[in-house]
């Protein structure tokens, strides 16, 4: 690994230093801070950028689902399951369900249709009784909803969350006792009510403890899912807790140094049912090149396309957005023709079709999603992309054996006040 600034990797590599910057403002290489705080870049990273820019295989359909194939699998029990993002990735990486819980009736039918073996239970979670699987499960994960959270702020740990699904999450942990558990939520959460919300969660988390004095050591990160082998620009928020017996760091999957370009998803995609522009934002559409925007179209256009929030503040890089071929996609949202944050293919002047949302989430093509075209869409919105779900179920393997944990990040626990 070479790392040059931003002016000696232009020249090196013969790459303009906008850019260079174009690419690191948007996450397609990652930029690293010296000592006196200059941004140095990896060629190696660079050159990997460039060369999918300059060559596309058309023969070779290049879409991935990671899998591992361990001999020694764990038990785990997952809470919103959705469609089955998570699950399937820690499927794929060695973990077996014993539960999962989801209250939407579509996810619920799509998990039972994918994999008619998973004990699914829908419906709310909190009627659910999780002690008769304590010691049975390894690990307890959920992506717990991020709906309004009340910081209550009285010190109580546990009882401060009560009346949230976060506080069913935290509920399921203290049941079971799993030796792990894995949170997930949206990165905004670290900024939530001044970052209350996140230190009153953490501490919940830490005051759980059961008969034997055994409680959590805990800690969190951001992880970017264009680094772990996903087509997509998207951000989560992961938090673990490592159950204070076991003699084993906190673990955290490290980035790749490659991204997974759209072309490689879905460029040789199989067909299937999308949704439609109406005429109007079609023809508007039509007038953006791949890789651009609002900010493509001339002025007067702009104004008729954005209507009053042309003259708010903020990038507004999500309207008008036509995809490109050589980088990860934006964020999906629950539905590609969205008003404000559509998701418009590449070459063709429509929105990405359902098996095109699905493979940028890292969805095997063999993965079907119950109810309407709308609720498929949401689904896979809402999802956990499945490649980035393994790499984090690998991470949790490895502090249950013990083994390979060089290849992953090691995170301090976070010291526990109050």
């Amino acid at each position: 690994m070479t790392l040059l600034s931003i002016s000696d990797a232009s020249r090196q590599l013969n790459i303009s230093v906008d850019t260079l910057r174009r690419w690191d403002k948007g996450g397609i290489i990652r930029s690293q801070r010296n000592n006196q705080g200059h941004r140095l870049f990896d060629t190696d990273e660079i050159e990997r950028v460039q060369r999918k820019s300059a060559t596309r295989d058309t023969t070779t359909d290049q879409f991935v689902v990671l899998r591992d194939e361990p001999t020694q699998r764990f038990k785990a029990i997952d809470l919103f399951a959705g469609a089955g993002g998570t699950a399937l990735g820690l499927d794929n990486a060695g973990f077996d369900h014993l539960l999962l819980s989801e209250i939407d009736p579509h996810a619920s039918a799509t998990l039972r249709q994918n994999r008619p073996n998973w004990n699914v239970v829908e419906g709310d979670v909190a009627a659910i009784d999780f002690r008769p699987f304590a010691g049975e499960a390894d690990l307890v994960e959920g992506g717990f909803p991020c709906q309004a959270f009340s910081y209550a702020g009285h010190g109580r740990g546990f009882e401060d969350t009560r009346g949230t699904l976060f506080f069913e999450f935290a509920r399921a942990v203290s049941e079971v006792m799993p030796k792990v558990f894995v949170g997930e939520n949206v990165k905004g959460l670290l900024r939530h009510d001044g970052g209350r919300t996140l230190d009153t969660m953490i501490r919940a988390l830490q005051s759980i403890h059961d008969s034997e004095g055994r409680h959590y050591r805990v800690a969190f990160k951001v992880l970017r899912a264009q680094y772990m082998d996903v087509a997509q620009k998207r951000e989560r928020l992961i938090i673990i807790g490592v159950r204070s017996d076991l003699e084993s760091p906190i673990l955290f999957p490290r980035e790749r140094d490659y991204i997974v370009s759209l072309w490689e998803a879905i460029s040789q995609c199989p067909p299937s049912a999308g949704q439609e522009f109406p005429a109007k934002k079609k023809a508007i559409l039509d007038m953006v090149p791949p890789g651009g925007y609002w900010r493509d179209l001339p002025e007067e256009l702009q104004k008729d396309f954005l209507g009053g929030s042309y003259h708010l503040s903020g990038g507004k890089t999500g309207m008008a957005r036509r995809l490109s071929w050589d980088e990860p996609s934006l964020t999906l949202t629950c539905s590609p023709a969205q008003k404000q944050t559509e998701r418009c293919h590449p070459a063709e002047t429509r929105p990405l079709t359902l098996r095109e949302y699905a493979r940028i989430q890292s969805f095997p093509d063999n993965w079907e999603f119950s109810g309407s075209l709308a609720a498929g869409y949401k689904q896979i919105g809402n999802a956990v992309p499945v490649n980035m779900a393994f790499h984090l179920g690998r991470a949790v393997r490895a502090i249950l054996t013990g083994q390979n944990r060089d290849e992953f990040e090691e995170i301090s626990a976070i010291e526990k006040t109050g």
